[in-house]
């Protein structure tokens, strides 16, 4: 379903100025520049719909920097909000940006990123589709370019047709799999789990939730 378009959206995101990254102004080796601690390691999430993940990580996580990437304006809005919200101010560990994933290494250096998550990507179903999933082999190759060395990304979906395809893709592009799971909230990797409000509705739903780590190919 398609999200109703923000009233006022781009003077909100305005005013969240300081928790968003210009698209335009991220480059290669400049992440780290737009947090409050730039020596902290970055971790990205690509589709962070309302932001409810990466808002749990940045809490939990308070020594690593976060990126979250979203290609739709009105639903950055929503995280963002939801993110000052949550904090009660800007916190220096998270920010939005948004942008592409099919242009990841125009906007992240070779070993710049140190985690990546994907969570309910758009499974794309059709076969003539299978080039826009974000597990497919020209993404996987993006992501194994801007991870670090022995970095290494984690894919939740409720979706098991995408998991099956995914697991199949890493597998044949050299990624190591482990920790996984086709039902993780009654798994012991649920410990700690952060759910996004995707995975609450679909879970709540009857929708197994399927996960896997995959640590990227060494050079």
């Amino acid at each position: 379903m398609r999200m109703r378009k923000k009233k006022h959206g781009e003077e909100r995101r305005e005013a969240l100025s300081a928790l968003a990254i210009p698209a335009e102004a991220l480059k290669p080796g400049t992440a780290h520049t737009f947090f409050g601690s730039p020596d902290r390691p970055v971790r990205l999430e690509i589709g962070c719909g309302k932001g409810d993940f990466v808002i749990g990580m940045a809490k939990r996580c308070p020594e690593i920097n976060f990126v979250a990437m979203e290609r739709v304006p009105d639903v950055i809005l929503c995280a963002m909000e939801k993110c000052a919200a949550e904090f009660g101010e800007i916190p220096d560990n998270v920010r939005f940006v948004i942008g592409n994933a099919v242009r990841l290494t125009e906007y992240f250096a070779p070993g710049e990123i140190d985690h990546l998550y994907l969570n309910f990507s758009d499974p794309w179903p059709k076969s003539g589709h299978e080039k826009r999933r974000l597990t497919y082999v020209s993404f996987l190759d993006q992501y194994r370019t801007v991870l670090k060395a022995g970095g290494g990304l984690s894919f939740k979906t409720d979706n098991r047709g995408l998991f099956d395809y995914s697991m199949q893709s890493l597998t044949d592009n050299g990624w190591a799999l482990h920790d996984v799971t086709y039902d993780l909230h009654h798994s012991v990797w649920n410990v700690g789990n952060i759910e996004t409000e995707y995975e609450r509705n679909f879970s709540a739903k009857g929708f197994s939730i399927n996960r896997v780590v995959a640590d990227a190919p060494r050079s």
